[in-house]
């Protein structure tokens, strides 16, 4: 995955072979944890949604390293990516890493399983680039992603309401402010959370 500062992207992954990687409230709840450790320190996150097969974020990127210093989270397993500066700074991209590798240990321990949760690769696709949207989104049986044939919409907008939507079209619930793992229910003012940054938010889309 390559980050640029100031630009924003969507985020996402699905279980290996699209199996579960959620079982129990808990599990949202300590990926949620796992998200505010991991991601909140080099980007706000405008809109998230956890499904029961996959995640997405939207988040916009602030910073792309960060001193290991200020992280307050050990680097073994940095070792992985072969960073440079592997003593004095961790990237974001090596960060969602560490958080993805650190859930699966957690969920493998407790569902007495081992092997990958998640799919190797983890997609980030940028928003708001000059270049574009890089690449097209498309809709699958497995996990949705976006197809835009209008050109007049700004994508970041888009981005957030079908992240949102995302538990109504698999059927989960009729309205997205049901669904307790995501976003909605916080823009809807149901309730209080702190993960994501609305202000930051009310600057790039529109929030209804």
């Amino acid at each position: 995955m390559h980050f640029e500062k100031d630009h924003i992207y969507h985020i996402y992954n699905q279980g290996n072979n699209r199996q579960k990687i959620f079982f129990n409230r808990d599990n949202y709840l300590l990926f949620l944890k796992k998200i505010k450790t991991h991601i909140t320190p080099y980007s706000d996150i405008l809109a998230w949604c956890l499904m029961p097969n996959h995640f997405h974020l939207m988040v916009l990127v602030n910073e792309v390293n960060l001193p290991a210093s200020s992280l307050g989270v050990s680097l073994r397993h940095t070792e992985t990516f072969k960073q440079p500066n592997i003593e004095t700074e961790k990237s974001f991209n090596a960060s969602i890493g560490i958080m993805l590798m650190g859930y699966t240990k957690a969920l493998n321990k407790q569902q007495n399983r081992t092997g990958k949760l998640f799919r190797e690769k983890t997609k980030a696709e940028c928003l708001n680039c000059l270049n574009g949207i890089t690449p097209s989104f498309y809709n699958t049986k497995h996990i949705t992603q976006i197809q835009v044939d209008n050109q007049e919409f700004q994508y970041p907008q888009v981005c957030f309401n079908y992240i949102h939507q995302n538990p109504v079209r698999a059927g989960l619930v009729k309205t997205e402010i049901e669904w307790e793992f995501s976003s909605a229910q916080d823009y809807a003012g149901l309730r209080n959370g702190t993960l994501v940054n609305k202000k930051v938010a009310q600057e790039h889309i529109i929030v209804k």
